[in-house]
């Protein structure tokens, strides 16, 4: 049951995604270009998208437990270091130079047009190279970041 509520939820979002036209990777390059023709759209989604989330997390948390857990958790909090902002920096390179991230590139995915393909095997080649690099020894094999300096 619970896979099936989060290939819905995987589903639901893509479908808004697609809806939005946020996997044209035109629309967000419109927005990054803030002295050319820039487009506000992904801004409003955003402002949507917050706005939700801001009102659908109370009402959450006000239930005793989640539907499929016998608690809620929040994720450890992590200090910032140069491997996360450097991931940063590549993620917002490569989102504004290729119009992608992956939300968006795998909803284009069902498209099969070039650039959501390309950009797809790109993402897998380097998450690949990331697992097989000196990086990732210092994240556990469970993929979670130690939650303190302490831990690393």
């Amino acid at each position: 049951m619970r896979f099936l509520a989060y290939v819905a939820i995987g589903a639901l979002f893509g479908a808004g995604l697609v809806l939005a036209e946020m996997t044209k990777p035109e629309r967000i390059i419109g927005f990054l270009d803030f002295f050319g023709d820039f487009d506000p759209s992904l801004l409003f989604v955003m402002m949507g998208a917050v706005l939700v989330h801001g009102v659908t997390y109370r009402l959450v948390l006000r239930r005793p437990s989640p539907l499929w857990s016998p608690s809620f958790s929040e994720p450890p909090r992590s200090k910032i270091d140069s491997r996360l902002v450097v991931g940063s920096a590549l993620f917002g390179i490569g989102w504004g130079i290729g119009g992608y991230c992956p939300g968006p590139a795998l909803a284009s995915l069902l498209t099969l047009t070039p650039p959501a393909v390309v950009f797809v095997l790109a993402m897998i080649a380097s998450m690949i190279a990331f697992a097989r690099s000196p990086f990732r020894s210092t994240v556990p094999r469970g993929g979670t970041a130690p939650s303190s300096v302490n831990d690393a």
